[in-house]
């Protein structure tokens, strides 16, 4: 998967992580709780709570599901909660 597709950031944002979520999800929570955790700053972007208008989301990571993530720093772009964590803990984790 590539984040080529991504919009741009934000120009007030330094974040190079940019979650799509949506309101009261739990695998998307699951996801902000482990980028608390490891301390990344990301940008959050809501999007449309019916799947067939996720259209956003399909441009960037190829499916409509949610959460999904794009790092700028790495150029990676992928999604699903369980997959999400794994990445960020190697990533971010230290080796912890």
């Amino acid at each position: 998967m590539s984040a080529r597709n991504a919009p741009p950031r934000p120009e007030h944002s330094d974040a190079h992580v940019t979650l799509y979520r949506l309101q009261a999800c739990p695998f998307c929570e699951r996801v902000v709780r482990k980028l608390d955790e490891l301390d990344v700053d990301y940008h959050s972007r809501f999007i449309e709570p019916m799947h067939a208008e996720r259209n956003a989301v399909k441009r960037v990571v190829g499916a409509r599901t949610v959460p999904a993530i794009v790092d700028d720093e790495t150029g990676v772009a992928m999604a699903e909660s369980a997959n999400i964590v794994e990445y960020l803990e190697a990533t971010y984790g230290g080796g912890n």
